[in-house]
């Protein structure tokens, strides 16, 4: 692939214009070719662009284009180092200035480059950085699927992939994209393995304090199993995780009570904390009895008589908790939960519903038989 040059003449006179056009703008670089090469030239060219990004979009773009379109045709052993040049310029310029323009500059580059090029990490890389500074992640590609791709297409190194993830978390993050930035979090942390799990142990704390944190989150089993969590095991982060993930509100509540600094540290809210824990305990209760009375719920939630109904009425504005309040009888019924965890227990309980299914048709058809032998 390629990206339109705003001259159309031999490299070295492009170089030529390109030297001419920069020192015309202030910057201290000579008209004259390095002995060189090619290579030396856009060094240099590169080294002094900065001037450049004063200019109008449009003439900044052209600019570019035409360092870009010279920089693919060098070999690929003389590319890397320059482009990382160019990347870290157009990162850093002016602490952050322009990141629209930076950001199509970075674009243009990263599609004119060939989809298997490795050297195409770095410049995703800066994309995902420009694009967290100005809340543009969305115009960036992120799905799962094409970053596990690029992944294999770049042949990234353990090192090289666990940047890249953690770059792309982080961004998703400054973006307020939470439900991503947690998918992409259990990617990183599902990708190290016993021998080097200690090493995620920021990253696992991380995604704990996270998850917890996030309002929209209310399933935490799946954290469980990823080893840098596993590593955690013993710690007094892995402990309220794993309140969180099946305990009920009484077992927060007495951990808080010997840990209140701790969950201060974490920056978690108190408040916030016990809500979750609310509903977490209530979703067990209703996947354990189909009706509860608001006697059991006052004391389960240690709310009070007048705020029961508001209560259940805010659990299932969640959709993880289907039910109906009986006013006449003091009680709820419920019609579905949501498990809190989904282990060997909950499959046995799906296969016998399953199962019961599959006999109850078998009998409606015995049935429809017996009625009309065509059935």
């Amino acid at each position: 692939m390629s990206v339109p040059a705003f001259i159309d003449i031999t490299e070295e006179d492009q170089a030529s214009e390109l030297r001419s056009y920069i020192k015309s703008k202030g910057a201290d670089i000579s008209e004259e070719n390095a002995e060189g090469g090619l290579h030396v030239d856009l060094a240099q060219i590169i080294e002094a662009s900065d001037v450049c990004l004063k200019d109008d979009d449009k003439d900044v773009e052209s600019v570019m284009n035409s360092i870009v379109s010279l920089l693919l045709i060098l070999e690929p052993e003389k590319q890397e180092a320059l482009i990382e040049s160019l990347c870290e310029k157009l990162i850093k310029y002016r602490d952050g200035e322009r990141p629209s323009l930076r950001l199509q500059l970075l674009s243009n580059l990263f599609h004119g480059m060939d989809e298997n090029t490795p050297v195409r990490y770095t410049v995703f890389c800066s994309l995902v950085k420009v694009a967290a500074t100005c809340n543009a992640i969305s115009f960036i590609p992120t799905d799962l699927d094409q970053v596990r791709k690029w992944i294999i297409d770049w042949n990234l190194n353990t090192e090289k992939k666990h940047t890249l993830l953690r770059l792309v978390y982080e961004a998703l993050v400054d973006c307020k994209k939470s439900e991503p930035a947690a998918k992409v979090m259990v990617e990183l942390l599902g990708s190290y393995t016993e021998d080097n799990a200690s090493q995620a142990r920021v990253d696992a704390h991380r995604c704990i304090v996270r998850a917890l944190k996030d309002p929209n989150t209310f399933l935490f089993d799946h954290l469980l199993t990823l080893k840098p969590v596993r590593f955690l095991e013993g710690e007094l982060i892995h402990d309220l995780l794993t309140i969180f993930v099946s305990a009920k509100l009484a077992a927060y509540v007495k951990f808080y009570q010997s840990n209140k600094d701790f969950i201060d540290s974490l920056g978690l809210s108190h408040e916030q904390n016990m809500s979750k824990m609310r509903l977490l305990t209530f979703m067990g209760m209703a996947v354990e009895f189909k009706e509860i009375s608001f006697d059991t719920i006052q004391q389960e939630l240690q709310i009070g008589a007048d705020d029961v109904e508001a209560f259940v009425i805010d659990a299932v504005r969640t959709k993880m908790v289907y039910c109906k309040i009986d006013q006449t009888q003091q009680k709820v019924v419920v019609s579905h939960s949501t498990h809190r965890t989904f282990g060997k227990q909950q499959w046995q309980q799906l296969y016998d519903t399953l199962s019961s299914w599959k006999a109850n048709l078998a009998t409606v058809k015995t049935s429809l038989q017996t009625l009309s032998p065509s059935a």
